[in-house]
This record gives C-alpha cells, structure tokens and sequence, in this order.
C-alpha cells in the first residue's frame, strides 16, 4: 500500500462525508497522486507506520511555515483498516520523536475523531482557529493543537 492509499483510504472514510459526492471523489482522486511529486522531491519528513508487513499509517511533516521554531505535522492519516490497531499512536510517537521541539498541526473542526486521538497523544488546542477551503468554495473550520516534546 502507498502514501497516496493510505491518505485517500483515510480521507475518504473521515472527511469525504462533508463534502459533495463531486468534490469527495475528487479529492479522493488526488490523494491517491499527489505524493509522487512530493516524495520525489523529498519534501519534508514522511513516515509509514506499519501493522506486520502492511504500511497502514502515514504522517508527513517538516517546519512550520507560519510559527517560527515549530514543526508542523501537514498530514497525518491511518488507513481504516488500521484504525484501532494501535499503528496511529505507535506513528505519532516516532514522528514526535523526530520532529522533537516544538510541533504544531491543524485538524477540521468538525471531526471528533481525529480531535480526540491528538488530545489522547498528549496534544493541547492553542484557540487559533482557520478556515480552509478544499476546492468547492465553502471553506471549514479547523482547529490548532500544539505540543512541546523534552529533550
């Protein structure tokens, strides 16, 4: 399995749900591409977590284009067959481990899911708030989460 599988596995279970039955598919679409160019490129720091042989969780993160000193996780997302394996939390740590410092990420407002897992990975909301537009014109709200990781 991929990045783009597991990304469009996971997008499409979580988010397409709130979008238009057009606008999920095609995003859908272009999840399943769109690592080529940026693992060509080596764009920032991309692990796979697996559960036996099967890469079942992706993470890609690099530094934060908009706070100074952070990292930031861009992507994280787990194939649903990997949900409730334990592959999220085992990927989150070795990602933090290597990111180490300060990390920071932003997540839709309206998914308790993956709210849930950052806060149960030690996680805290910072309050900021953005909105995102994912090409159909109606922007959703996200939410910032932070974390320090000692060292």
């Amino acid at each position: 399995m991929t990045v783009g599988e597991i990304h469009a596995a996971s997008w499409g279970a979580a988010y397409a749900p709130l979008f238009s039955e057009d606008v999920a598919r095609e995003g859908i679409e272009s999840r399943l591409t769109r690592w080529h160019e940026r693992l060509s490129a080596g764009d920032g720091l991309v692990m796979l977590g697996f559960v036996g042989e099967r890469p079942l969780a992706m993470s890609w993160a690099g530094a934060s284009g908009s706070r100074p000193g952070f990292a930031e996780i861009h992507s994280f997302y787990t194939h649903p067959d990997g949900w409730g394996s334990g592959v999220s939390a085992a990927l989150m740590e070795a990602t933090l481990r290597e990111l180490g410092g300060h990390v920071h990420l932003w997540t839709l407002r309206d998914t308790p899911q993956s709210r849930r897992f950052y806060l149960k990975c030690g996680f805290t909301e910072t309050g900021a708030t953005r909105t995102r537009d994912f090409g159909d014109g109606n922007p959703l709200p996200q939410v910032e989460y932070e974390k320090s990781i000692p060292g």
